[in-house]
């Protein structure tokens, strides 16, 4: 007997999973969504760095960083589905964190338009990737510690995740 896993994440009604020509699935407004509203908030299980670095394999890409040494993400294959908010990576963001886990809108949104977030205000990890946002302002390459970069800092005043900001104030009193 099965039975359904509940969403540890919750999605805007506005909003739908599809497939993304940025990266796999993404989410898409299926309805316009003005600025400042509710996208996405981050559900899942608050793991430390170690715990996350063992179940990573088997839920990839379900985490976000919320603090220096602790992630919220599935803990189990079965939850990964649920756990997801699918906001893939943009150079050109159209929502962006407040907090830890509440993704917002940055600007009005119309209908059919995927809902990206910028992987630097959120990310202090050690990898590199090839950006495949397609956007006109595209860095071309992504890394874990694109939040140290001034013009980001800039560009993103005010919608950087806590433990983030608290890294860019330091690094400015320096």
């Amino acid at each position: 007997m099965s039975h359904e896993l509940p969403d540890l994440s919750f999605r805007s009604p506005k909003t739908q999973v599809g497939e993304s020509a940025i990266h796999g699935k993404g989410l898409f407004a299926r309805e316009p969504i003005g600025a400042g509203e509710i996208v996405a908030i981050k559900g899942g299980y608050i793991l430390q760095a170690s715990e996350w670095a063992a179940l990573e394999p088997a839920v990839r890409d379900s985490e976000i960083q919320i603090a220096e040494e602790f992630f919220i993400a599935a803990s189990h294959p079965d939850e990964r589905e649920g756990c997801m908010v699918y906001l893939n990576h943009s150079c050109a963001p159209n929502c962006a964190l407040q907090g830890q886990i509440v993704f917002l809108a940055m600007r009005d949104i119309g209908a059919g338009e995927e809902l990206t977030h910028d992987w630097a205000t959120t990310d202090d990890l050690d990898y590199e990737m090839t950006c495949n946002c397609g956007a006109p302002d595209c860095r071309g390459t992504i890394t874990g510690k694109d939040w140290r970069l001034a013009e980001l800092q800039e560009k993103y005043a005010g919608w950087f995740s806590w433990f983030i900001q608290r890294k860019i104030d330091r690094q400015r009193s320096e």
